[in-house]
Formats: structure tokens, sequence, C-alpha cells
């Protein structure tokens, strides 16, 4: 008989009652709980354990006591599999009352014991003091007093006076210094035996899960709960084989997922999976207040000591803000995860059982691999970087979003460095670039930068005109896409006036990906083919002002 009971585990009237309604001859069962799956989420986790037990027929408790403290008590879900009619009654996760040492009388004895070692040294240290002062005194007499009769004696015999209080001195200090040395070794056991006695919390939750059956019967409990201290994160590999003129090019895009958790349990030997839902930004889209305009209010003059107050109140801190080419005729295969895409999210569930323990780093698997066919082209803006960038691009085609993350990058088998993936949902068009292509060789040169002004017999306006060259040179044996970009300043005010000059070659894209000003100029280059792009622009303003020219924030 399989029940599945959903109970929000609160500290509510409802829980109370059903708690004090529950029979009084109810018995607690012991129980061990075994991690069996996870979901991990990019910003929490949902964890399963099971629970197999014989339970009496009757009324019961099940009581386990290895559930992670992490765990948020309202996530509780219990549902059960049993041989007889089995209900489940009231939940409830608690952390254990804390509880004393069971060698409680040990320490007490074994702390009494360093005490009175402590005392026996201290008294040690009392004795060499009289010792050493007792020497101090003797050494202010004069040596006049150590004859017989009070005269004095030869310096040889005041030598071995001297010596002799000089080693008493040295033997009481050198006994002092050993014994504070005991004392404070006995200190520190005593303070870890004084920690030891002390009751501390437990590590773990108890959870508590009231039970009725009609005979007894052997049971197992699936209990499900959210936990906060986990997340994964996307990588990627990209393996491009660039092709040749008798094979097409192709990405290798392989999807990894980066786990870390630190719950305080261990997933060990568990089903596991990872999934696109963001559990951390809750059910509701944020709430908009009314957005009002005024004027401002002129603040009215205040006693000193209220300002200060004032200012005081202003002062809060504000809260932290929840950020290789395959070579080889034979590899060793990955295990991959198998998709699960919806309308609204994508889960992966990794093949076989799976470990991973708390705060011991990240862990990586790889969880889905797509083969794809890419359009291949040189990319490049030389106003910033005359150098040639290898670009693919392709479209999206997997139900399952590519979600923001780090990019292995390898061409050809070589690693050329990372980059970072955007978010791209399916029938998007991906852009990831392989590195310079130094075979492709791009130059941009000033041909004109004129500074003056403008009017027929008076001065009314200044100009700024810049004329540039950019030329294209492909060094490879096949022919090859290239799109360059530059831009032309764009005026926010109609006092400033830009145009193109006319002499300038005619751009393919304006406001390339919707960026004003953005200008690229697309086209093949034949093998050994150089091309040249004229691009040149005109400025006017008025002359009683200045103008600046600043990256569009």
């Amino acid at each position: 008989m399989r029940l599945i009971a959903n109970y929000l585990v609160t500290t509510s009237l409802v829980l109370v009652t059903a708690l004090v309604a529950s029979p009084l001859h109810a018995a607690d069962l012991d129980a061990a709980s075994q991690v069996d799956a996870v979901t991990v989420y990019p910003d929490g986790a949902s964890v399963t354990r099971v629970i197999t037990l014989d339970l009496p027929a009757g009324d019961n408790t099940l009581v386990a006591r290895d559930f992670p403290v992490g765990l948020d008590p309202s996530s509780l879900r219990v549902e059960g599999d049993a041989g007889a009619r089995l209900t489940i009654g009231a939940i409830d996760a608690r952390p254990p009352r804390p509880a004393p040492p069971a060698n409680l009388p040990e320490i007490d004895k074994r702390i009494e014991a360093l005490k009175d070692q402590r005392e026996d040294l201290q008294g040690m240290i009392i004795s060499a003091e009289a010792r050493r002062k007792f020497a101090e005194r003797f050494a202010e007499a004069s040596p006049v007093g150590l004859g017989e009769k009070g005269e004095a004696r030869p310096v040889s015999e005041w030598r071995a006076a001297f010596s002799a209080v000089g080693d008493e001195v040295a033997t009481a200090d050198n006994a002092i210094r050993e014994a504070k040395r005991k004392q404070r070794e006995l200190d520190r056991e005593i303070a870890r035996l004084d920690a030891d006695r002390a009751a501390r919390p437990s590590s773990k939750f108890e959870v508590r899960i009231e039970l009725a059956s009609t005979a007894a019967t052997k049971a197992t409990l699936r209990v499900t709960y959210a936990v906060r201290n986990a997340r994964w994160t996307p990588l990627y590999d990209a393996r491009l084989d660039t092709g040749a003129k008798d094979r097409k090019p192709v990405i290798e895009l392989v999807r990894r997922a980066e786990i870390t958790q630190s719950t305080g349990e261990d997933w060990s030997n568990v089903a596991l999976a990872v999934s696109t839902v963001r559990v951390a930004r809750g059910g509701n889209a944020p709430d908009l207040n009314s957005l009002l305009v005024q004027y401002p209010q002129v603040p009215r003059p205040m006693a000193a000591g209220r300002a200060f107050d004032s200012v005081q109140q202003r002062a809060v801190p504000l809260a932290p803000a929840p950020e290789l080419a395959e070579n080889m005729a034979k590899r060793a295969d990955e295990r991959e995860a198998v998709a699960d895409a919806g309308a609204f999210q994508a889960t992966f569930k990794i093949p076989g059982r799976v470990s991973v323990a708390a705060n011991e780093g990240a862990k990586s698997l790889r969880i889905a691999t797509t083969t794809i066919t890419p359009d291949l082209a040189i990319r490049a803006v030389p106003v910033i970087d005359p150098t040639a960038f290898l670009e693919a691009s392709f479209v999206q085609t997997d139900d399952a979003p590519l979600l923001p993350g780090l990019v292995a990058i390898y061409r050809d088998g070589i690693f050329v460095g990372r980059s970072r993936m955007a978010t791209a949902a399916k029938d998007e068009t991906v852009r990831l670039g392989f590195g310079a292509d130094d075979k492709v060789k791009i130059e941009r040169t000033v041909l004109k930068r004129n500074e003056g002004s403008a009017g027929l017999f008076v001065t009314t306006s200044k100009t700024d005109e810049r004329a540039f060259k950019t030329i294209v040179r492909n060094g490879h044996d096949f022919p090859i896409k290239v799109a360059i970009q530059d831009q032309l300043p764009v005026s926010e005010t109609e006092d400033i006036v830009v145009e193109m000059l006319p002499s300038s070659t005619q751009p393919t894209t304006t406001n390339v990906r919707d960026k004003r000003g953005v200008l690229e100029w697309a086209f093949e280059a034949k093998p050994g083919d150089s091309r040249d792009i004229n691009f040149g622009w005109r400025m006017r303003w008025p002359k009683d002002k200045g103008v600046v020219m600043v990256p569009a924030g």
C-alpha cells in the first residue's frame, strides 16, 4: 500500500493540536535514514532520504536524528509504502535538546586531578620565590660581615660567596619557569575538558513522523526536504574542428555541471540530477509601488541633537546582496545525463550513482554533448584591436536552454583560452570566439584628421573631420567570411551634426545588435585576396561650445 503525506511543518496551532490529540501510548521508534536521491538547482537542492523499518501495529512515532540542520522544515514531505494499511500523521522537525556528554563523571574527575596538580605546582613556585628572595637578601649584605668576627675576608672568598648566591637565584628562576610552563599546559587541558563537559547542541536535526498501522508490517518511507547551501554552475567545452576543403567545420559542445555543497551531510552513492529551476527567486514577481513626481521639499531646520540623530538613523549599512579535439582513434567516454526538458525547465539525470561529499570542493560532471555544424567567420574591431578573431556561430536547437557559464575553447585540438556562454533559448543564435587567426592580416590607418571652423563669411560652427582605411588580407588557401566593425559617433542633440563622408564604403549593417553607430562590413575574402574599407565622418557643432566623445554606458 502506497501512501503520500504532504504536510507543511510549522509551529501552528494545527500541528500542536495534532500532537496533543495523538494517543498517549504511542511508542517512539528510533530509525536511521540514508540519502537516496538529490536534485541540485542553481541556488539550492532537494534531498530525498529513505527510512526502512519494521513497524508494529498501532500508533507509533518514528524518530530520525540524522537530518542536517540546514534543511528548511517547511519543505518536509513524506511518502511511504507498507504491506498493511498505513496512515502518516503529523511531521515535526526540531534540533535535539543539548545533552551533557555520557562520560561526564570521568571528565569531572580528570579536571579535579589536573587542578590538584596545578596547586602543587603553585606551591613549588612559592617555595622557589622564597629561596630566591633569601639569596638576594644575602647578596645585599656587606662582604665585611663574612668573617667570624665581622672582619673582611679575602677577595677570593667573596667570589665564592657571590657564585653560590648566583647559583641559588638561577636554580630558583629555572624552577619557577618550569612550573609556570606546566601550569599553562594544565590550564589548556582543563579548558578543553570544560568545553567537553558543556552540553552542546547537536549538529543534526531530529525529524519525528507519527504513523498508524493496522498490523505489524515492514515500511519504507521517503522524506524529501530542501536545503540552501548547494548549487550547480554550468560549464562548457567547445571543441572546434575547423575542417578542410572537403570537410565542413564541426563543433562538439559539451555541457558540464559543476556541483558544490556545504549542507552538512554527505551525498554518498545517490541518484543525482541537476535542474535549471531557480528555487531562491520565489514564486511571484516583485510588486511596484506608485512613482511620484514632485518638487523637492525644503527641509525645516532642526536642533543640532535631532539633526545628529537623523543622520545616525540614515547611516544604516546596506545588507549584502543576496554571483580537445578527438585526435585519438579511441578515447574513454564520460557518462552523460539524460535530459528531460519541459516547457519551463530542464532536468538532467546523471546515470548510475554519484557521491558528493560536503565541503570537498567542486565536482564536475558531464551532462550532455551536442555535435554542431557552425558558420565560421573572421570578426575584427580594428579601431580597438587589429587582431582577426575566428568566430563560430550556430542556432541553439536543444529544448534545454544554454545557461550562462564559462566555456573552455579548443581549436583543432589546441586549448586557446576561455570565454563566456550567454543565455540562449531554443532557436536563438550563439556566437563563440575561437582565438586569433594569424593568417588574416588587418591594418587600420588614419587618412585624415582635420579640426577647423565653418561658415560662408562669419565663423558659425566648429568641425572635426576624420577618415580611415582598413586593409584586410586573407592568407588562407580557402575563402573565408570576414566582418569588420567600426563606429560612427552618435549625436544626442540637434546642435551637434554627424555625417558619414561620401567616400566611405557603404556598410553592410548599421546599428549592429541594436548598438547605435556601430557599423559592420561583411564580405567573403578569397584566398590571397586583399580588400580595402574606407570610412570617414564629419562632425559640426556651435563655435561657442565644446564637445567630447564618450563610450555609451
